[in-house]
């Protein structure tokens, strides 16, 4: 049981990192986002707005590729769950586990359609508003 609970804790710190990435790829992205605003606005060039398109699909995209990493090895934890003690090899590969649909269904999943779409949404906004 030693060598399943220790495969089990490495997957486990995998799956945190993704959680973690994620994240983190959503306070890049509103921070950005911002500071390109402050700066079109301070400096009058409203062609840094739409620099901001840049980071808001990027992250957006990003931020999907995490969370279908993370859906992989959440499968990944489930197979080595049920597997007997002596076929532990430690192996993170998730090859065999490619039955969940493409990382872009991922990213226009409906939170982070709610959460990028949002951001994408404010920099169409801005963008209207300051070129009309």
């Amino acid at each position: 049981m030693e060598k399943k609970l220790a495969h089990l804790n490495l997957i486990e710190a995998v799956i945190s990192r993704m959680g973690s990435n994620s994240f983190l790829l959503k306070g890049w992205s509103v921070t950005l986002v911002a500071a390109l605003f402050a700066l079109a606005a301070k400096d009058a060039k409203p062609t840094l707005v739409l620099i901001a398109y840049l980071p808001g699909v990027a992250f957006w995209a990003l931020d999907g590729y995490f969370l279908w990493q993370e859906a992989l090895f959440r499968r990944l934890y489930d197979k080595v769950r049920g597997q007997a003690e002596d076929q532990i090899d430690f192996s993170m590969s998730t090859a065999g586990l490619t039955d969940l649909p493409h990382w872009l269904s991922q990213t226009f999943s409906k939170t982070l359609v709610l959460f990028h779409g949002t951001v994408v949404a404010t920099i169409v906004v801005v963008t209207w508003v300051l070129y009309s």
